[in-house]
């Protein structure tokens, strides 16, 4: 299941309390003080990791608790730290704590590391606080709180190029065909209702990572169908592929439509690189093109039945990528 939102809780452990204690050994029966530290409480850390695609594993755990650090001994000893909690999130996750709505970090990077809540200090035993007035200190400090807080977890996905169109223009089927992603498939409106991930193939040694995004229609922007809901997914796409079914009569108003909902969702989204791809290439005959050469968006026309145009796609988009 794909999940790109959730609210957790997360608390810290709370640091172990220092310990009283004097040294009680044969022939030295007024030892000085060897109370020990109070072991640190266990800390939250966040850590990308790219094999993840989906906030599924973390919605069902709402509240996270890290260990309390164990108080200190006589002896010096120090206490144990409590035992950190690693939470593992695909890569293209923001961290916001809810309370202030304050984004606390963006993980990009595979094995990138936050520590979102941290672990609250032991407390010192008396041995730190002999001195030359006072030769039995009979206190010690308690360990300090840990940090916590209610934290929103928000994915957008990290892909090089998204696709997007109306509901049943081909982004999906085109998606199984150049990689090894196997979204459903359907001749019905709204058969992806959740972001897939292929990753293409350019070259022996070269890929890159595509995105096909529920089809958009008009109103998107303002929540209709799908809604924004998977809009914010092509916020971090380096590429934009607009598909459109080739028998559409009127490809101009449909390219307006979807450039429309782009720029009012969010206009920084017209500034990225965009493409506009004819589908169903292997159906068309000759239907006349002069106007889908007429969109300045046009790049060409392909088929994934019969593969048509296909292995030029997959160039001029790792051309592309490699001039970014």
């Amino acid at each position: 299941m794909f999940i790109d939102y959730t609210t957790i809780e997360l608390y810290a452990g709370n640091g172990g309390a220092g310990c009283v204690s004097f040294r009680r050994e044969k022939y030295i029966p007024k030892g000085g003080p060897d109370g020990g530290n109070g072991g640190r409480g266990g800390s939250i850390i966040v850590i990308g990791d790219e094999n993840l695609n989906t906030l599924q594993d973390i919605r069902y755990s709402k509240v996270y608790k890290a260990k309390n650090g164990s108080p200190g001994a006589s002896s010096e000893k120090t206490g144990k730290n409590g035992d950190d909690i690693i939470i593992r999130v695909p890569l293209g996750t923001i961290i916001r704590d809810k309370s202030s709505d304050v984004i606390i970090d963006d993980i990009v990077e595979s094995k990138q590391e936050h520590i979102v809540c941290t672990g609250g200090k032991g407390g010192l035993g008396n041995v730190n606080f002999k001195s030359s007035t006072q030769q039995s200190p009979r206190y010690a400090q308690k360990g300090l709180p840990g940090d916590s807080g209610v934290y929103e977890f928000e994915l957008k996905i990290l892909a090089d190029v998204g696709l997007l169109g109306f509901p049943n223009a081909g982004k999906s089927t085109l998606l199984s065909v150049l990689s090894k992603a196997r979204p459903k498939i359907a001749d019905y409106p709204f058969t992806t209702l959740e972001p897939h991930l292929g990753i293409v193939k350019s070259g022996e040694y070269k890929s890159f990572l595509m995105a096909d995004i529920p089809g958009i229609i008009e109103g998107a922007s303002q929540g209709k169908g799908l809604g924004f809901k998977f809009l914010k997914h092509i916020e971090r796409n380096r590429i934009l592929l607009l598909l459109v079914d080739g028998t559409e009569v009127d490809p101009i108003n449909k390219v307006a439509s979807i450039k429309k909902e782009l720029e009012t969702y969010n206009k920084a989204l017209l500034l990225k690189p965009l493409f506009v791809i004819r589908t169903k290439g292997d159906i068309l005959n000759d239907i006349d093109k002069s106007m889908w050469e007429s969109i300045p968006e046009y790049l060409m026309e392909i088929s994934s039945v019969s593969h048509k145009g296909l292995s030029t796609l997959v160039k001029k988009i790792s051309n592309l990528l490699d001039g970014m």
